[in-house]
């Protein structure tokens, strides 16, 4: 299944935000910040990396059914988002 902007959606937003955490992270470690304060940015950039994924996920799951409905093969099976969804977990 390839990904666009439409079927990404929210996903992209949330990767394009963590991409800015991450960048912060960087500067606060070449900065010498405090580790408590890296770790807990670094802690933020992570769930925010998981939530995308976990809508990419989603995004592909309703995808899938709308083709199912619409008397489509779906470019994937239960198993293979099954397989992405547990990569993820």
């Amino acid at each position: 299944m390839r990904l666009n902007e439409a079927l990404a959606g929210d996903a992209l937003n949330r990767l394009k935000r963590a991409q800015g955490q991450l960048a912060s992270v960087i500067s606060m470690i070449e900065e010498g910040e405090e580790c408590e304060k890296v770790l807990t940015q670094l802690a933020a950039v992570s769930k925010a990396l998981d939530r995308a994924g976990f809508k990419l996920v989603a995004s592909g799951l309703r995808h899938c059914q709308r083709a199912r409905e619409r008397g489509e093969q779906p470019p994937m099976n239960e198993d293979e988002l099954e397989k992405l969804f547990l990569a993820l977990a």
